[in-house]
C-alpha cells in the first residue's frame, strides 16, 4: 500500500464469480467514495475452477483508502503483497491490546513468520490469539486475554474466506429470502430433517436452542422424542425451559394453562412456582429423574440419553433451578465447550440464546430458526444482522427462517406486537416465569 499515491492492489481468487465476493468488493469500492481497476482477470472455466482477480484501488485520502482496504478484507480480499500480522502482548488480565483485531466467524487465517496459519475455534466478536513456538492460532475472549498473551492487532495479516454459494439448490437458501405464510413449510420441514438424518450418518451433532414456547404449544413431546432417536446431542436454555417442562410433567400445565384442553387450571398459575420447589427439594434435575419423581418430558430424555444441556439463567428467573448457571461467563464457557462438531443448530423460539449461539459457532453450520409468530421474525433477522460484521451480512451462511404461527395476513410493527403480546398476558392473568 502507498500512503503517498492513496493506493493499493487487492487480490481475490476461489469462487469469486458466482457467490457475489467480487461484485461485492466493487460495490464496496465505489459506496465508499473510491475507484478502481480491474488489472487482472482470469475466469474458471468450469465449476470445479476458481478465479482470480487483481485490482488496482485508488482513494482520495489515506484514511478513505485504509477504510475501503479494511472493508474487502473483510469480504475475502488479500493485499498483493501481503505483510506478516501484527502481535502485541496482553498487558492486564481481561483486556485486549488496543487495536486488537475483531474477529467474524467466517474461516480465518493470519500470516506469521513467512506462512498462513488457521484460527482454531473460531467465532463471533473474539481475538486472535497466537502461539509462535506452537504454531497455532485460536480464538479467545477477554476472559481468554492472560498477560503475555500474544494477540493479533489491525488487519495486516488477517485473511478471511467467505463461505460460497452452493451451486446446487437447495432448501437453506430457498428459505433465506424474506418470511412468507406462503412458502410450502411442509417441503420445508421435510428437507430439514433429511439433513438431520445425513449428519447424524455422517457422525455429526445436532444442537437445539429452545425456549419454553416448546412447553407452551404442546411440542415438548416431539422434542423428547427427537431426543430419544438421537437426532439432539447439545441442548442449550434458560430457565423457564426447564420449570415449564416440570410444570408440564408434574401438573400437566404450562403456565397454569392446560396443555390439552388449553382451559386455564384453578390455581393454576402457582404450578410452575410448586414445580420449581420439588426441583430444588430433590437436589436437581438429575436427582429427579433418578428418584422417579420426574417420567417425562425434555428434562427427563435429555438427562436419559446423555444430551450435553447447558441452562442459562437471566435477570427475570423465578428460583431458579439449581441446575442453571447464574454468572453469564461461566454458562458462556458450558456451552462453548459443547458445541464442537456441531453441523446444524435448531433455534426453536428464543431470540437471545438463539443469537448468543449464533456468536459462537462457525458461519458453515447449518442454522434453521423457528420463531411463534411473524411479528417477532424480521426484528430477529435485523437484529442479528446488525449483530454480525459485514463479512458474515454478505456471505451465504445456510440459514432458515420459519414462522409457523400466525394468522395475520400483513406484518406487524414491532410496537403492535408487543401491545398484542401485553395484551394477550393480560386477558390470561397469569404471570411469566
Amino acid at each position: 500500500m502507498s500512503d503517498a499515491r492513496h493506493k493499493a492492489r487487492l487480490v481475490l481468487t476461489g469462487h469469486i464469480i458466482d457467490s457475489m465476493i467480487l461484485p461485492q468488493v466493487m460495490d464496496l469500492v465505489m459506496d465508499l467514495g473510491g475507484n478502481f481497476t480491474i488489472e487482472e482477470l482470469r475466469v474458471g472455466q468450469h465449476k470445479t475452477d476458481t478465479s482470480y482477480c487483481r485490482m488496482e484501488v485508488v482513494a482520495s485520502t489515506a484514511q478513505q483508502l485504509d477504510t475501503i482496504v479494511k472493508g474487502a478484507r473483510a469480504l475475502g480480499a488479500a493485499s498483493e503483497s501481503e505483510r506478516p500480522a501484527r502481535l502485541e502482548r496482553v498487558i492486564k488480565e481481561g483486556v485486549f491490546p488496543e487495536g486488537f483485531y475483531s474477529t467474524s466467524n467466517l474461516p480465518t487465517e493470519v500470516f506469521v513468520d513467512g506462512s498462513w496459519i488457521p484460527v482454531e475455534s473460531i467465532e463471533m466478536d473474539a481475538a486472535i490469539a497466537v502461539d509462535r513456538r506452537a504454531r497455532k492460532a485460536r480464538c479467545i475472549v477477554f476472559q481468554g486475554a492472560s498477560p503475555g498473551t500474544e494477540v493479533v492487532v489491525g488487519y495486516e495479516g488477517v485473511r478471511v474466506t467467505p463461505l460460497e454459494r452452493s451451486r446446487k439448490t437447495e432448501i437453506f437458501s430457498f428459505m433465506a429470502s424474506e418470511v412468507s405464510a406462503e412458502k410450502p413449510k411442509k417441503v420445508l420441514i421435510g428437507a430439514i430433517a433429511a439433513e438431520m438424518k445425513n449428519i447424524r450418518h455422517e457422525g455429526g451433532r445436532i444442537a437445539v436452542v429452545a425456549g419454553p414456547a416448546v412447553v407452551h404449544t404442546g411440542a415438548s413431546r416431539y422434542l423428547s422424542r427427537l431426543i430419544e432417536l438421537g437426532y439432539v446431542q447439545v441442548l442449550f436454555a434458560g430457565n423457564a425451559l426447564a420449570v415449564h417442562d416440570v410444570e408440564a410433567a408434574l401438573f400437566g400445565t404450562a403456565l397454569g394453562v392446560n396443555i390439552e384442553s388449553g382451559a386455564p387450571s384453578e390455581h393454576g398459575h402457582e404450578h410452575h412456582m410448586r414445580a420449581i420447589n420439588k426441583v430444588r427439594a430433590a437436589g436437581g434435575l438429575k436427582q429427579m429423574v433418578e428418584s422417579g419423581q420426574l417420567r417425562s418430558g425434555i428434562m427427563k430424555s435429555a438427562i436419559e440419553h446423555g444430551v450435553d444441556m447447558v441452562l442459562a439463567g437471566s435477570i427475570r428467573d423465578d428460583g431458579p433451578l439449581p441446575d442453571v448457571i447464574t454468572d453469564m461467563v461461566v454458562a458462556q464457557q458450558q456451552m462453548r465447550g459443547k458445541l464442537g462438531g456441531v453441523r446444524m443448530a435448531l433455534m426453536l423460539s428464543t431470540m437471545l440464546h438463539s443469537i448468543a449461539t449464533g456468536n459462537m459457532l462457525p458461519a458453515g453450520v447449518r442454522t434453521v430458526c423457528i420463531i411463534p409468530a411473524r411479528f417477532f421474525v424480521p426484528p430477529l433477522q435485523q437484529e442479528v444482522r446488525l449483530a454480525l460484521p459485514l463479512q458474515f451480512r454478505h456471505a451465504d451462511r445456510p440459514r432458515v427462517f420459519v414462522a409457523p404461527i400466525s394468522s395475520c395476513r400483513r406484518r406487524r410493527s414491532g410496537r403492535e406486537g408487543n401491545r398484542a403480546t401485553h395484551q394477550a398476558t393480560r386477558q390470561r392473568q397469569v404471570p411469566p416465569a
